[in-house]
């Protein structure tokens, strides 16, 4: 067994374990056994950071075994500049999402963390996956433990919102699965991601193929228009879903977009990402737009979300290596300034019982250390030079400037409306006098709920102030990834 089925099924065995203890075992020492089956996950990651060859596009760490053999479908695992930092982030954010739940969680603790446990392994999946079956089968599996943190840990219209998650995601991704058998089919029945990558196809194959990705990955994203799910999961989703919601699983689509949409349809890529740019700018600004409105910080920090996300699609299909390198950028640090977000929000949520933003004000005279990490993170939400929010944001942008400068100036508008809705918030949440006897009455951060700020806070800074280890990582396979779509595949 390698390192990445070490880092799929570590996390997954743990979780199942936790599970079979069953709802009346002992809490404290489920607790800690989760926490150790988190940090073993982690740490089988690491050396992936360390012995990763940056000189090099090809696949990474691999293995290979048959799984269904007559229909020569194969566990195939490997890793490239594309998908790597995304394994160790997904443990990463698992460990955070365990510490966060350690008081607050006080019902069925272990099946909620077991259930974060599962999720990791099959989102690490995902990430690692090089057979198409495969790939589809931890794609799909991460709506079950998803959908059931959601619907039983949830807020009170936690069973609208899991539905509604569980419905659009399954509904895009059922064209997938129809591209998915034509590729086995058109290879002479391989299910190989990479073989797929050299298959010359017609102009019309390219186009139905890459409309079937989109529908799939689009709404995982999620891109406008179809991205209203997202709000309400995040509403009612507990603190730990909705990190693991923002930080990770919209990741999953986008990356879909690079491992599939790219490299199968090249030609009809450059076709339709006029389409594309589009949506993009339209999650960029409008969403933007909506997210000053909001009324609930949970709802704010969602669409930011999409917005931000909205800059990682426009970054891949403006076809330049600023621009890919800086949309992957800038999922890694989503990862980790919307995941923090949430984690700040949870932490008011947990004393005052209230998401509204009118429900607080001058947080900071009773929270100084937490008000003083809510306020950083909300400046990398903003894109604030020296985060990790700046880095991803400005790569696109100078990408986008050779791709037209019209769209340049569209995509900046977001570091202006980042900064409108992050600053108004904190306005109205953190600063000010003391505005009723909830807020005299908070106390601040714990040396748990400060372990967990501290080790984010330090993530964000380090990647803003020095991001060449996550650049050097995907130079070469972006290169190889560019050089590759620039090659047409049409059918002579």
């Amino acid at each position: 067994m390698g390192l990445l089925s070490l880092a799929i099924w570590l996390p997954i065995a743990c979780g199942a374990l936790l599970l079979a203890l069953g709802r009346d075992s002992n809490a404290g020492a489920v607790r800690w056994m989760a926490l150790v089956g988190a940090l073993a996950s982690f740490l089988v990651t690491l050396p992936l950071i360390g012995g990763f060859d940056t000189s090099t596009a090809a696949m990474q760490f691999g293995e290979s075994l048959p799984w269904i053999e007559r229909f020569n479908v194969r566990y195939a695992l490997g890793v490239d500049g594309l998908s790597m930092w995304f394994v160790p982030l997904t443990a990463f954010i698992t460990v955070i999402v365990v510490i966060a739940a350690w008081e607050v969680i006080t019902e069925r603790v272990n099946q909620y963390m077991g259930a974060f446990l599962i999720l990791s392994g099959l989102m690490v999946g995902v990430f690692s996956a090089l057979d198409g079956l495969l790939f589809y089968v931890f794609f799909e599996a991460t709506l079950i433990p998803m959908y059931i943190i959601i619907g039983v840990w949830g807020g009170p219209r936690r069973v609208y919102a899991a539905f509604k998650f569980f419905l659009y995601t399954l509904a895009g991704s059922l064209l997938m699965l129809v591209a998915l058998v034509y590729l086995y089919y058109k290879s002479g029945g391989s299910f190989d991601i990479l073989a797929w990558h050299k298959l010359p196809l017609s102009a019309t194959a390219q186009t139905l193929l890459f409309f079937a990705f989109f529908m799939a990955f689009a709404v995982k994203v999620p891109m406008w228009p179809v991205h209203t799910w997202l709000p309400d999961a995040h509403v009612e989703a507990p603190t730990g879903g909705s990190v693991v919601l923002a930080a990770i699983m919209l990741k999953l689509g986008a990356y879909g977009f690079l491992r599939f949409s790219l490299p199968i349809a090249p030609d009809a890529s450059h076709q339709w990402a006029w389409l594309i740019i589009a949506l993009s700018l339209i999650a960029v600004i409008y969403i933007g737009l909506v997210a000053m409105v909001q009324q609930d910080m949970k709802k704010l920090v969602a669409y930011s979300s999409i917005a931000h996300m909205g800059f990682c699609t426009l970054g891949f299909f403006i076809f330049s290596e600023l621009g890919v390198s800086g949309g992957i950028v800038q999922m890694v640090s989503h990862g980790f300034v919307s995941g923090a977000m949430f984690l700040c929000i949870g932490v008011l949520y947990d004393r005052v019982h209230s998401r509204e933003i009118a429900s607080y004000g001058g947080v900071v005279n009773t929270m100084p250390k937490f008000a003083a990490f809510a306020v950083f993170f909300a400046m990398a939400n903003s894109g604030l030079p020296g985060t990790s929010g700046f880095i991803g944001e400005w790569m696109v942008i100078l990408g986008t400037v050779k791709a037209g400068f019209v769209l340049a100036v569209l995509a900046a508008t977001a570091l202006i409306l980042g900064a409108a809705y992050n600053l108004w918030m904190v306005k109205r949440v953190y600063f000010g006098p003391v505005a009723n006897e909830h807020v005299k009455a908070l106390t601040d951060l714990n040396s748990r709920e400060f372990l967990m700020m501290a080790v984010l806070a330090i993530a964000v800074l380090a990647m803003g102030v020095y991001p060449k280890p996550f650049t050097d990582v995907m130079h070469v396979s972006v290169n190889a990834l560019l050089q590759h779509v620039a090659q047409s595949k049409l059918v002579p």
